[in-house]
């Protein structure tokens, strides 16, 4: 008898340490990236070493796409994500990233001087892509200029017609 209310104790404290220890790890789970929502900031190095920030590009609608060289859908999207590119040159309130995703840094360079793509290429460090909740490619997140994510897109999309070159202005135009 003198056990069981040693073993009862026991148990009792591990009950409340366990509730400690879960509540602690609900607190330390990380939401994903959410349409409706700030976009997740992130600091990567592009494929020539620059820094880039998501906080440093506020005030301009944002283009994220997560692709590979190794990816036959990110292939067939890329010349449309260059014209789109291309097109919007001159549009102070737009810019367009690739980031790479589970490739390496020198596929991609060697895949861009081949087709002659000029997009800017930042390398995922993981965390990035986990953030973002990416599950394949390619995907794309377009933010407004506040940083809010306004739309995901799941795979291959033709980026250079009239209708994505209209949803760019409208919500670069947005104050």
């Amino acid at each position: 008898m003198k056990h069981k209310g040693i073993i009862l104790l026991i148990v009792f404290i591990a009950g409340i340490a366990l509730t400690y220890f879960l509540s602690g790890k609900e607190e330390s789970v990380k939401r994903k990236a959410s349409i409706g929502l700030r976009a997740p900031d992130f600091e990567l190095k592009d494929i020539d070493g620059k820094i880039w920030r998501l906080s440093d590009l506020n005030g301009k609608v944002v283009l994220i796409n997560f692709w590979a060289t190794w990816c036959d859908s990110c292939k067939e999207e890329n010349p449309s994500f260059q014209k789109l590119i291309e097109s919007e040159k001159d549009n102070r309130n737009f810019v367009a990233v690739a980031i790479l995703y589970n490739d390496s840094a020198q596929n991609a360079v060697s895949y861009l001087k081949k087709n002659g793509f000029t997009f800017n290429v930042l390398i995922d460090d993981k965390k990035t892509s986990s953030d973002y909740g990416i599950t394949g490619v390619p995907e794309t997140f377009i933010l407004s200029k506040r940083g809010i994510l306004e739309r995901k897109i799941i795979g291959p999309m033709r980026w250079d017609t009239p209708d994505v070159r209209a949803a760019i202005k409208k919500l670069a135009d947005e104050s």
